[in-house]
């Protein structure tokens, strides 16, 4: 059976479909066959992403199934259907669905499923150290549709998706893509200038770029990750912002301010990365939360007496996060400033947790 172009190549995809993440496969996939046009790795890549956040419900009607069938599965979805379990309805696993009703009431989790099934908004946070929002809104008024974030005073939404790194205000380093929620946990270092930061799990630097301005090129910024090939791009990054206070070493003195935005189960950002959401199982999220105490003990011989910690999760898991903070309070001397939490919200914020902690002095 001959079938249509873009549901050949969608199924030849599902078989792809390994421990590689989503968008990783596609990006190869289209790299290797170039002849496939705009609109049809548009089609392709929006089908693809639909079967992979409803993936529990294409289980529920063709477990077995090879991808052709797996994908005549999604087109013909019926969520009413008799005997369709509660999360297949949602488009969420067992294990979360459990952990969200626990945490936040049935009702709550129902519409958490709902919205972490949406695409999420395209959102970008404007470097002032070049330019500032208004600037930026003025000069693209007439190409673009566009929304100051709510909160985030540096966040602008586009209200469609865009090709945005191809923009030549992005290779001005005028802008980074950066959600709303990432933006408002960023803006919860209040460095100054002369002060010294480190970013213990910067990954390619996302943070860092974000709180940089304030400092107003005085003092140093500390990079470190055990991935160095995510410090490269945070390197190219850097430079395109312009920001020059930083190092990607670690701190040989005690620094003012301490970021650890650790490793998470990314509860609060599975609009972005869908398949994420079938790996989380109670396993992971166990090993998660002593990794994340680990790291947290590691890190904090770097922050001096009287310094500020901030411990970051993009997860809405209470035993990441509040249970977390409480535990570091409790067994590392530290004292509770502020906590912000926010949940996904549809057409906003991703979700994520932050606690600011500061090092009591010894006497």
């Amino acid at each position: 059976m001959r079938l249509p172009f873009c549901d050949h190549h969608i199924c030849v995809i599902l078989g792809l479909l390994t421990e590689k993440p989503l968008d990783l496969t596609l990006s190869n996939y289209f790299r290797e066959h170039k002849s496939i046009g705009a609109r049809d790795r548009r089609t392709i890549g929006e089908t693809l992403y639909q079967m992979v956040r409803w993936k529990s419900l294409i289980d529920h009607f063709c477990p077995e199934g090879i991808p052709y069938q797996r994908l005549n599965a999604y087109k013909n979805l019926d969520r009413n259907a008799k005997g369709v379990p509660e999360h297949a309805k949602l488009g969420i696993p067992p294990f979360l669905f459990d952990r969200f009703t626990q945490a936040f009431g049935g009702e709550k989790a129902k519409d958490l499923c709902r919205i972490l099934n949406t695409e999420a908004p395209t959102t970008i946070r404007v470097n002032l150290i070049k330019t500032t929002p208004e600037l930026l809104m003025e000069r693209w008024k007439e190409k673009f549709n566009l929304a100051r974030c709510n909160d985030a005073g540096a966040g602008i939404q586009f209200k469609k998706r865009e090709p945005l790194f191809a923009l030549p205000e992005f290779k001005e380093g005028l802008f980074e893509v950066q959600d709303e929620g990432s933006q408002l946990v960023s803006d919860l270092i209040e460095a100054g200038p002369g002060d010294q930061v480190l970013d213990y799990c910067s990954g390619s630097g996302g943070k860092t770029l974000a709180f940089a301005h304030k400092m107003l090129g005085k003092g140093q910024i500390y990079l470190h990750d055990i991935r160095p090939w995510v410090l490269l791009e945070a390197r190219k990054r850097l430079k395109r912002a312009g920001i020059q206070n930083a190092q990607f070493v670690l701190p040989k003195t005690p620094v003012d301010w301490l970021l650890a935005d650790v490793p998470c189960s990314g509860t609060g950002t599975l609009r972005r990365n869908p398949d994420a959401k079938w790996k989380i199982d109670g396993e992971m999220v166990d090993r998660l939360i002593l990794q994340q105490r680990q790291i947290v003990k590691d890190c904090l011989k770097y922050l001096k007496p009287g310094g500020r910690f901030v411990y970051a999760t993009c997860s809405i898991l209470p035993e990441e996060n509040e249970m977390q903070a409480r535990y570091f309070i409790e067994n590392h001397q530290l004292v509770l400033e502020k906590q912000l939490s926010f949940l996904p919200e549809e057409n906003g914020k991703d979700g994520f947790f932050a606690a600011v902690l500061k090092k009591q002095d010894l006497i």
